[in-house]
């Protein structure tokens, strides 16, 4: 008889451990690959059920191979191993070099590297070549070189766009004049090089800008008239917001998000730096300004008047919603939930049941439970797929999605996702802050750079998927948009009360741990209501909690970066050694102390992510070596965890939003936060001396901290880890 031959492949992982070369360390993965083979000819002469041979008639193969992944390196070493990686079977390498190294490397110093010592085939030391006068190792290098090269064209062009003299460009293009003659890849540097010579500056923000310049000749900027603004229907509104977020937020480019390079942007030396990330958080910060202008501009509006205008952007964001543009949705969120229109009670009271539960229904999406669960499942599920995935539980509200969106389908034309991009902010400069730049030896930490490119691939996914909206500018709209006039914090607010003084002492509190839009709900269906302390009238800070006359340097929402204010504390105590703390004192704020941590100003404002975390340098003190293989769990905010945690520091006297992100661990003490924290906010770290470290815990009352206290083990652990560092009186 016969015998045919089938076989299964079952792949197995085993960890290799660690390979140390000179200047570089590597990961070592095995992988084993079991070949199965089986007959399923003549297998029942040998005694085999179907197709399958019994198991002592059963042959196995085995094949192994070494995966090497270099963790820690010099920068010679991780250059070279872009020419290694595939030998090494590390095929993302590249992508992660390349989408990370501007947070350890210029381009030049690769460039220059890449081409000067790796690339000259005379004095090239490049491992596999063995045989520099051998024509077959040449042909591997200029391969590998090529591939290099085009793969960093392909992704990151923008990395060689270096006005007015282009010397990378012209570096690479006599590179391959005199190694690659005659090739594509010399032709497509050319093009590129003209391309970037004959383009003008683009300005990023072209479609937020609120500057007189932008404008019309004889146009200015005026306050939203009620009617004008009514008559742009609901979907045209979200469109034409969906069409300026992703003109935006395609132009994002990636790095310009790492932790390490945004939380640079507030140096003096740094204000060009990152454009595109501050154009889209000018772009959020413009949505929610016209919000509340719109709301709040005029002051002859009845308040049944106001609460149309509320419901108009609630069905505005539902439509963003359904375009999968959670950018606008979160901005018309934020701005609904500022203290200025939180604080309208009866005009919230004549909003209409079922748009109360839309508006409640689209919040919980932004819900900070679990560290914004559902918003980021939501993302991810929604990134790749053609249309919005819609469920509501009121049965109006579903019916009204379902009609909208089959209209969408009937169009045939697919929907991209536009991402908020606080999220992916927040997660970079948490990743900033959490992991260290260089590990022993003064070794690059390529680990942690592999952690940031998840979340900047996730990045690049979404920009690929913006490319299927098919959206058309409207002009009216948008001239209408930038002839907005952005109200101030302290306008609108007055504005508030001037259209509710009856109201003033008696509204409810977005301070309240508890979600906004359920109290909302019970102010509509009847419920009892508590009285919270006096509204007090917000700080010299504007919507954005930036400067009034920057809204660039806010970033995006308080939601997300400040969510200290608005989340419900959930940490688990954790035990101290004996004696930690030799003596812990509450005393009252200070008159000139930042005590509105938890005011309910915060809630809407547009605050800054990136004031989170400024981990570009390394802390003057070392926190120990990123071990061999990195923890899962890293440290978060408001929770301590494995003998660390991060913590938020602001300035006395400045604006509570404006905080750096910092880790702490169970051996730090107040000396060496302190120093970290002045190093953080740009500022002499020799005055240690001069400031103290408190913890607010309350809005009257503090945590002040002896000398030499630890600051891990004496901190208060129930409520938000938030610190103000004072100056000494």
């Amino acid at each position: 008889f016969f015998l045919s031959f089938s076989f299964s492949r079952q792949t197995t992982f085993q960890d290799g451990g660690e390979e140390v070369e000179d200047g570089a360390v590597y990961n070592v993965t095995l992988k084993k690959v079991q070949i199965q083979q089986a007959a399923n000819k003549g297998a029942r002469w040998l005694g085999g059920e179907g197709d399958q041979l019994p198991p002592e008639h059963t042959v196995r193969q085995y094949e192994t191979s070494k995966i090497r992944a270099i963790k820690a390196g010099t920068l010679e070493k991780l250059v070279e191993n872009l020419l290694t990686a595939f030998g090494d079977a590390d095929f993302s390498y590249i992508s992660i070099f390349l989408a990370t190294y501007r947070a350890f490397a210029s381009p030049r110093a690769v460039l220059e590297l890449l081409l000067d010592r790796f690339g000259n085939l005379e004095t090239s030391s490049h491992g596999e070549v063995a045989n520099l006068n051998s024509l077959e190792s040449e042909m591997v290098l200029r391969v590998e070189i090529a591939s290099v090269l085009r793969a960093w064209l392909d992704q990151c062009s923008e990395d060689f766009r270096e006005p007015p003299d282009y010397m990378c460009l012209l570096k690479l293009l006599d590179y391959l004049k005199n190694n690659m003659p005659n090739t594509d890849m010399e032709s497509r540097v050319q093009k590129l090089l003209k391309q970037f010579q004959n383009q003008e500056v683009e300005a990023v923000d072209g479609f937020c800008s609120t500057s007189s310049s932008d404008l019309v000749d004889g146009e200015e900027l005026e306050i939203s008239n009620p009617e004008e603004f009514s008559s742009f229907q609901d979907h045209v509104v979200a469109e034409q917001l969906t069409y300026m977020d992703v003109m935006l937020f395609r132009r994002v480019v990636p790095y310009h998000c790492l932790g390490s390079i945004w939380s640079q942007r507030d140096k003096k030396e740094n204000k060009n730096l990152a454009p595109t990330v501050r154009a889209t958080i000018t772009q959020f910060n413009a949505v929610t300004k016209c919000v509340i202008s719109t709301i709040l501009g005029t002051r002859e509006l009845k308040i049944q008047q106001r609460a149309k205008i509320i419901e108009k952007w609630i069905h505005i964001a539902h439509e963003c919603r359904i375009l999968k543009n959670f950018s606008s949705l979160r901005a018309i969120i934020s701005a609904l939930q500022s203290n200025s229109i939180y604080r309208l009670k009866t005009t919230w009271m004549c909003v209409s049941k079922d748009i109360l539960l839309m508006y409640e229904e689209l919040s919980e999406i932004f819900s900070d439970h679990d560290n914004y669960l559902t918003s980021r499942e939501l993302l991810m599920k929604e990134a790749t797929s053609k249309f919005a995935n819609l469920d509501s539980s009121e049965k109006e509200n579903q019916k009204k999605s379902q009609k909208r969106l089959q209209l969408q389908k009937n169009k045939g034309v697919m929907q991209g996702t536009v991402p908020y991009l606080g999220t992916f902010l927040t997660d970079l400069i948490m990743l900033d802050t959490a992991l260290q730049d260089y590990v022993e030896g003064g070794l690059i930490n390529f680990e942690k750079r592999r952690r940031e490119f998840e979340v900047i691939a996730q990045i690049k996914l979404l920009q690929s998927s913006c490319n299927s909206y098919c959206l058309v500018p409207d002009q009216k709209f948008i001239q209408w948009f930038r002839r907005q006039r952005h109200l101030t914090e302290e306008e609108s607010y007055k504005l508030s009360r001037e259209a509710e003084a009856a109201a003033d002492t008696n509204v409810l509190s977005p301070k309240s741990q508890k979600s906004m839009v359920k109290r909302i709900s019970t102010l509509f269906l009847g419920t009892d209501v508590f009285t919270p302390p006096k509204e007090q009238p917000p700080k010299s800070s504007p919507v954005g909690g930036s400067s009034g006359e920057s809204t660039d340097s806010a970033s995006v929402s308080s939601c997300e970066f400040n969510h200290s204010e608005t989340e419900d504390v959930c940490v688990t105590p954790v035990s101290s050694p004996e004696d930690p703390l030799k003596k812990v004192q509450l005393r009252p704020l200070h008159a000139g102390s930042d005590s509105n941590k938890g005011s309910d100003s915060s809630k809407g404002s547009i605050s800054d992510p990136s004031s989170g975390s400024d981990s570009g340098s390394i802390p003057t003190r070392d926190l120990g070596l990123v071990p061999s293989s990195a923890p899962k769990v890293l440290p978060v905010y408001n929770r301590q965890s494995g003998g660390s945690c991060i913590i938020r520091v602001s300035m006395d006297g400045l604006h509570a939003s404006v905080y750096k992100s910092i880790l702490i661990t169970n051996q730090d003490r107040i000396p060496d936060v302190t120093q970290r924290a002045l190093l953080k906010h740009n500022l002499e770290p020799d005055a240690v001396e001069d400031y103290e470290l408190v913890q607010v815990i309350s809005e009257d009352k503090e945590l002040v901290f002896p000398r030499d206290a630890n600051v891990f083990y004496g901190m208060n652990s129930h409520v938000n880890f938030d610190f103000i560092l004072r100056k000494k009186a």
